[in-house]
Order: C-alpha cells, then sequence, then structure tokens
C-alpha cells in the first residue's frame, strides 16, 4: 500500500510537519536509488512539498532519473546538517517514485517552486510513501524512533 503525502500528512499531522521541518532546514539531501545490478546508489538532490505531493526533480537523463525509470524505489534522507545537532531528529522517507509527464502539470510545478525552475527540459516524480521514519534522542537518555507506514498509527519505540 503507498499514499502521497496529502494522505500521510492527514493521517499524521505532526510527524508530517517535523518531517518538512527538516527538509526544509535544508537545500540538499540525499536520495538512493537501485543501479541496473540491483547495488545502491546515492546522490545528492533537492525536494519540493507542493499541492499535497512530494516532488523530486532531476537534470535530463541523470542516472539517478534513468535508475527510478526501471526500479522507481527510493529512499530520501533529510540532511542532518553541520555538527552533532540534529535539531528535530534524523528523517528518512521511503516509497516508489512515478515520472510526471503531463505537460500542463509539469508547468504548474515549474511556476510554483521557489526559485521558479528553468525552462530547460527536466524529469519529474511525484512520490508515493511506504515509509516515513524519524529518530531522535529524548531527555539526553532515549533513543526514540517513530516508525509510519500507510494504514497505520505510528509505532514509537524508546531505548536506553
Amino acid at each position: 500500500m503507498t499514499v502521497n503525502w496529502a494522505s500521510f500528512a492527514e493521517a499524521e499531522p505532526d510527524l508530517a510537519r517535523t518531517t518538512e521541518e527538516r527538509f526544509g532546514a535544508f537545500t540538499h539531501h540525499t536520495l538512493a536509488t537501485l543501479r541496473k545490478d540491483g547495488s545502491p546508489r546515492t546522490t545528492g538532490l533537492e525536494v519540493r512539498f507542493l499541492r499535497g505531493e512530494l516532488w523530486l526533480g532531476m537534470m535530463p537523463n541523470s542516472l539517478k532519473a534513468l535508475d527510478l525509470r526501471r526500479d522507481p524505489r527510493f529512499a530520501l534522507q533529510a540532511n542532518p546538517g553541520e555538527g552533532q545537532s540534529l535539531g528535530g531528529g534524523d528523517v528518512r522517507i521511503s516509497g516508489r517514485a512515478i515520472e510526471v509527464e503531463d505537460p500542463a502539470l509539469r508547468a504548474v510545478y515549474t511556476e510554483e517552486v521557489e526559485p521558479p525552475e528553468s525552462p530547460e527540459p527536466f524529469h519529474l516524480f511525484r512520490t508515493e510513501l511506504t515509509e516515513v521514519v524519524r529518530t531522535y534522542v529524548e531527555d539526553e537518555k532515549y533513543l526514540v524512533v517513530q516508525i509510519w507506514k500507510p494504514g497505520e498509527p505510528v509505532r514509537t519505540i524508546k531505548r536506553t
């Protein structure tokens, strides 16, 4: 089962808000895709939360775009920032990336992003989520892991 960003945010607004804040704190994040041979590829990426969707935009014929065309599974890690502070925790999103080829939808995306995207050719993917995970430290003694999957409430695990 997969859902889009809006469905996740409706089901778990607090975790969705924290996740957006973590991704909003920095411009570049890390995307993991699968190469032809099944091995992982990690690359930098900018993400956008617009119109109830999480969007991934990529340069034409980039290896990560070609990976996603072949196998849409991905994992996206929020940039942890500098130093040891993860202000808001470590956040990861997993799912499937669906390429958007509809010119009207691509035009809407291009007009709404800040700063506006160049009209150059690019790959655009919307995402369907299969998991969101947040890991953080609470009271300087507990490691807390929040795990969300479609159709399930957030599961919280605390470890000392």
